[in-house]
C-alpha cells in the first residue's frame, strides 16, 4: 500500500533473537488440513492461460471451501462459550432478581474486561503460529503458545486481586450495597475463570493457525452439556447459589482447557507443532508482551465499545425504557456477532498462512471472499430483522411500550448488523497481517474521539435520546470500516509476505529443522 511503511512503524518492535534457516516445505501436509488447498489455490491464481472468469471462479470454489472448514466450527465454538455464560446468568436470575442483576453486572460489567483482555492478548498468537504455519517452522508453534500461556497467566494475577476487590470498586462506581454484595460473591466464583483464559486462547489460537477447529467446537458442545447439569446440580440441588452458579462457569473453562491440551499432546495432527514444554517460554517474553499489549489494545476497544452505550444510555430521562430496548437490540446484535468472529477467526489463518506461505495473490483473495461472504450473510439477517421488528421484541419481553422502542431501534440495528458482517473480518485481516497496533490507533480516534461525543450530542443535546447515541456510535464504526477498507484495498501484498518472513525471522530461535523424508 501507499503509505504501508507508517503502518509498520507503528507495530510493536519485535524480538531480536538469532534466526534460524527457514525449514524446508513439506511435501506432504503432515496436519491433514487443507494446505494443498491454499497451493491449489495460488497455482489458479497465477494461472494466466486461464480466462479470467473461469480463473477466479474456480479460485472462488477453492477459498469457500477452505473459509467454510474454518469459519462454521469457529462460529459454533464462540455460540456456545456465550451461551455457557448466558445460560449460568438465566440460573442465577431464578434465583430472585437480585441474584440475576449481580449475575448479570459480574458477567457484563466484569467479565467482559477480562475476556476482552485475554482474548485480545491471544490474538498475537494468531499473528505469529498462522504465519509460522504458513512457512512451515512447525517447532515454532508450541514456543509461541507457552510463552503466550506465561505471559497471560502472569496477567492474570492483577485481574484477580482486581476480582477480590470487586466490592469496594462496585460500591465506589455508584451500585447499591446489596447489589455490589451479591455481584461480588458471583465474581469471586469467576477467579478461576481468568486463568482458565489466560491457557484456553492461546491454545484455541494455536489450533486454529493450523486450520485444525471442529475438536474445539466438538469439546465445547459436550461441555455446555455438562455444564448445564453441574449448574442444575450446584444451584438447585446443593444451594450454594451464586457463589455455586459461577464457580460450575470457571470449571467448564477449565474442562475445555484440559480436553484441548489432551487432544493437543495426543493427535497425531500436532505432532510437528507440539514438541512438549522447553524453556524457551520463558525467553523473549518482553518482545512478545509488546506485540500481545498491542492486540490487547485493539480488541478491547472494540469489545467495551457498545458496552459504553449501555452505560451512558442509563443517563438518560427514561433509563429503564431505553436500557430495556438497547437490551434487546444488544441481544440480537451479540448473537449475529458470534456469526462475524468466527470469520474474523477464518479471515486471520487464512491471511497468515497465506502470508507466510509466500502466497501474495492468495492472501489477497482470501480477503475479497471472506468480507464478501460475511458481507452477504450480515445483509440477509439484517432484512430478516428488519421484517420483524414489530414482534422480535416479544422474544424477550411481553411489554407493548418496550416493543414499540425496539422497532423504533430496528433500523439502527439492521445497520449495525451490516457494519458487524465487514468490519470484524477486516480486524481478523489486520491480525493475520500483524498491524495491531495501527488498528488500535484508528480504533481509538473512531471509537472515542468521533463515536462516544456524536452519540452523545444527538443523545442529549439534540434530544434523540437511545437512536441518537446509538447513530452516534455507528457513525465511529462506519468511519473505522471505511479506514480499514481503504488500508486493506491498498495494501501491497508482497510486501506483506515479505514483512511476515522478516517477522518470522526475527521471532524464530534456534531449533532442530523439521524435515520428512
Amino acid at each position: 500500500m501507499a503509505s504501508h511503511d507508517s503502518i509498520h512503524k507503528l507495530e510493536s518492535p519485535l524480538l531480536e533473537t538469532p534466526s534460524s534457516p527457514s525449514p524446508p516445505p513439506l511435501q506432504q501436509n503432515h496436519s491433514g488440513n487443507p494446505e494443498g488447498g491454499s497451493k491449489q489455490l495460488e497455482t489458479i491464481l497465477t494461472n494466466t492461460s486461464i480466462p479470467f472468469l473461469p480463473r477466479y471462479s474456480k479460485a472462488s470454489a477453492v477459498e469457500m471451501k477452505l473459509l467454510l472448514h474454518l469459519a462454521a466450527p469457529a462460529v459454533m465454538v464462540y455460540m456456545i462459550n456465550y451461551l455457557m455464560s448466558m445460560s449460568t446468568q438465566i440460573f442465577s436470575g431464578h434465583l430472585g432478581n437480585l441474584e440475576l442483576a449481580a449475575a448479570s453486572l459480574g458477567n457484563t460489567g466484569i467479565q467482559i474486561f477480562a475476556y476482552g483482555l485475554m482474548l485480545g492478548m491471544g490474538s498475537a498468537v494468531e499473528t505469529l503460529c498462522g504465519q509460522a504455519y504458513g512457512a512451515h517452522k512447525y517447532e515454532m508453534l508450541g514456543v509461541y503458545l507457552q510463552r503466550s500461556t506465561v505471559l497471560l497467566t502472569a496477567t492474570g494475577i492483577p485481574l484477580a486481586i482486581i476480582y477480590a476487590f470487586s466490592y469496594p470498586i462496585l460500591i465506589l462506581l455508584g451500585q447499591s450495597p446489596a447489589i455490589a454484595s451479591a455481584a461480588s460473591l458471583f465474581v469471586y466464583g469467576l477467579i478461576p475463570q481468568i486463568f482458565a483464559y489466560a491457557v484456553n486462547f492461546p491454545i484455541q489460537k494455536f489450533l486454529q493457525a493450523q486450520s485444525i477447529v471442529a475438536p474445539s467446537a466438538y469439546i465445547s458442545g459436550a461441555t455446555l452439556v455438562l455444564h448445564l447439569l453441574l449448574s442444575w446440580l450446584a444451584v438447585y440441588k446443593l444451594g450454594l447459589g451464586l457463589v455455586g452458579a459461577s464457580l460450575v462457569l470457571s470449571l467448564s473453562w477449565w474442562i475445555i482447557v484440559g480436553a484441548q491440551f489432551v487432544y493437543i499432546v495426543t493427535s497425531e495432527k500436532c505432532k510437528y507443532t507440539w514438541d512438549g514444554f522447553t524453556w524457551q517460554a520463558f525467553s523473549g517474553l518482553w518482545g512478545f508482551l509488546k506485540l500481545s499489549a498491542a492486540s490487547a489494545v485493539m480488541l478491547c476497544l472494540e469489545t467495551w465499545y457498545f458496552q459504553v452505550l449501555v452505560l451512558i444510555a442509563g443517563l438518560l430521562p427514561n433509563p429503564e425504557l431505553a436500557l430495556d430496548s438497547l437490551s434487546v437490540c444488544m441481544t440480537i446484535s451479540g448473537w449475529v456477532f458470534m456469526i462475524s468472529v468466527g470469520f474474523n477467526a477464518a479471515a486471520s489463518v487464512r491471511v497468515s498462512n497465506e502470508l507466510g506461505a509466500g502466497h501474495p495473490k492468495s492472501a489477497a483473495f482470501s480477503v475479497v471472499v471472506v468480507t464478501g461472504m460475511s458481507f452477504v450473510i450480515s445483509v440477509v439477517l439484517a432484512i430478516v430483522i428488519l421484517c420483524l421488528r414489530d414482534v422480535v421484541s416479544y422474544a424477550f419481553t411481553e411489554g407493548e411500550t418496550v416493543a414499540h422502542a425496539v422497532s423504533d431501534l430496528c433500523p439502527l440495528l439492521a445497520i449495525t448488523l451490516i457494519l458487524n458482517g465487514i468490519q470484524p473480518v477486516l480486524s481478523g485481516v489486520a491480525v493475520g497481517c500483524g498491524w495491531q497496533a495501527f488498528v488500535a490507533y484508528v480504533n481509538v480516534g473512531c471509537y472515542y474521539l468521533v463515536g462516544v461525543p456524536l452519540g452523545s450530542l444527538l443523545g442529549f443535546k439534540f434530544g434523540l435520546g437511545a437512536k441518537g447515541l446509538w447513530g452516534g456510535m455507528i457513525g465511529g464504526t462506519f468511519m473505522q470500516t471505511l479506514i480499514l477498507l481503504w488500508v486493506t484495498f491498498r495494501t501491497d501484498w508482497n510486501k506483506e509476505v515479505d514483512e511476515a518472513l522478516k517477522r518470522l525471522d526475527k521471532w524464530d530461535d534456534q531449533k532442530q529443522t523439521l524435515s520428512i523424508e
